[in-house]
């Protein structure tokens, strides 16, 4: 089976789209499966990784991202500019890829690609997927996958065509498989306690704003144990990782800054605590019963941060991160919470998400 992903990541797109994508194509490869990624060479693309692990790039022209969009683009969708050029232009380029490999199934994840897109390359390949946050806008696909907590098939019955089948919920969550397998190690060690502390701060892949070291000078005025141990990990293409070092030298706790690393799954079964976005890793994080106070990052979080929050499985510092006095009074709560936090966290997600999606995928 030929499966083709159509994914960017860049600094202004973020890691997320491609990092979950390149967890589907590892199953898919583990079950006999060719893995394709069509992209277009953005600064911080990920290209490097996503050959590391076995699968092929086919890199797209580069185009100039200052073109406007066209005129009939502009009730596209609102993250049109994530494709630098037009959907049309976009659409040509992925579809000479396509014509040549003819894939079993082209999956797509990107916020600037929409129905128009969708049905052009519909005809070069056999079955087409959709991933997708935000269930504002058509898409013409056979399955659509939405991992987010609290989202249901209705909310794309008017956007997707009657037979497409939809997976919504984190039940479907696309887990690299060493979450699974720290799992109940890492959720027995929530039930004793832990010397010293161990605090985890994840904002993502890129936080091209620096928020990390924002956080971590606030952070330093809050009065937590001073046996704490702190790690930052930070993506490979984060920009601001030297800024963040040299915060890190300054806090009044061993503060460790980590870049690119490969046992995530690891490093949160070995945390107490987390602050982190509230994007894909608000998963990984529950898989692992890892407690947690939640940073908005981007607006298409927001909904799956408030449904943590409201489920009780996290707590939503949404801004008030910004405010030291907010931030410490957030990190006493969780602490406090911690148990609770835990177990509900964990009865969210089991990590076996991605297996769940191949074996749909592999029935169509």
């Amino acid at each position: 089976m030929i499966v083709a992903f159509r994914a960017d990541a860049s600094v202004d797109i973020g890691s997320g789209h491609v990092m979950r994508c390149l967890t589907l194509a590892d199953e898919l490869k583990r079950q006999g499966a060719d893995c394709h990624f069509i992209m277009r060479p953005l600064p911080g693309a990920l290209t490097a990784l996503v050959e590391s692990r076995g699968h092929r790039v086919e890199r797209l022209p580069e185009l100039d991202d200052r073109l406007a969009p066209e005129p009939s683009d502009a009730e596209g969708p609102a993250h049109s500019h994530w494709l630098a050029g037009s959907w049309r232009q976009d659409a040509a380029d992925t579809g000479t890829v396509v014509e040549r490999l003819k894939p079993d199934w082209l999956v797509v994840d990107h916020y600037g690609i929409e129905a128009r897109w969708e049905r052009v390359l519909k005809a070069g390949c056999a079955r087409l997927m959709a991933i997708d946050d935000l269930a504002d806008r058509a898409h013409d696909c056979d399955l659509l996958l939405d991992q987010n907590l609290g989202r249901e098939p209705e909310d794309y019955r008017r956007w997707v065509p009657a037979n497409c089948q939809l997976m919504t919920g984190p039940s479907f969550a696309l887990l690299r498989p060493e979450f699974r397998a720290w799992r109940d190690r890492s959720l027995a060690r929530r039930r004793g306690s832990s010397e010293p502390l161990e605090l985890l701060i994840n904002l993502g892949g890129v936080d091209r704003e620096n928020l990390t070291g924002h956080l971590l000078a606030r952070l330093s005025t809050c009065p937590i144990p001073a046996h704490t141990r702190i790690t930052v990990v930070m993506g490979q293409s984060a920009p601001r990782v030297d800024e963040v070092k040299s915060r890190a030298r300054q806090m009044p706790w061993i503060t460790d800054v980590r870049v690119g690393v490969s046992n995530m799954a690891e490093i949160m079964a070995h945390s107490d605590l987390a602050i982190g976005a509230a994007g894909g890793t608000s998963w990984e994080r529950c898989c692992l019963g890892l407690p947690a106070l939640l940073v908005v990052m981007a607006d298409n979080q927001r909904a799956g941060a408030n449904a943590l929050a409201e489920r009780g499985a996290a707590l939503l510092l949404g801004d008030s991160w910004a405010d030291a006095t907010l931030l410490c009074r957030g990190l006493g709560q969780a602490l406090e919470q911690a148990e609770t936090l835990s177990s509900r966290a964990a009865s969210v997600c089991d990590g076996a998400g991605a297996q769940r999606v191949v074996k749909k995928m592999m029935e169509l």
